[in-house]
C-alpha cells in the first residue's frame, strides 16, 4: 500500500470539538488512514490516505460537504 499525505486549509475558525468531529468524519472515509488538525495552526489539517482507494479531491469534497470552506494546499 502506498500512502500519500495532503494538507488542507479550512477557512472557518472551528472550536476544538468541531475539529475533532471533522477529523472523525474524514478518518471514517474509505481509504483515509489518519486526519488531524495542527494544534498550533488550527486552520490546517493533515490527511494521510491510500490513493488506490480515494483521492485528495474526494477527501476535499467530504470536508466541503460539511458546509466548510477548504482548499488543498499541499
Amino acid at each position: 500500500m502506498h500512502i500519500s499525505d495532503m494538507v488542507m486549509h479550512v477557512d472557518e475558525e472551528l472550536g476544538e470539538n468541531t475539529r475533532r468531529n471533522v477529523e472523525r468524519t474524514i478518518t471514517a472515509h474509505k481509504g483515509v488512514i489518519h486526519a488531524h488538525f495542527n494544534e498550533r495552526r488550527p486552520h490546517l489539517m493533515l490527511v494521510s490516505y491510500d490513493p488506490a482507494r480515494t483521492s485528495s479531491f474526494d477527501i476535499l469534497a467530504k470536508v466541503t460537504g460539511q458546509h466548510l470552506g477548504a482548499e488543498r494546499i499541499g
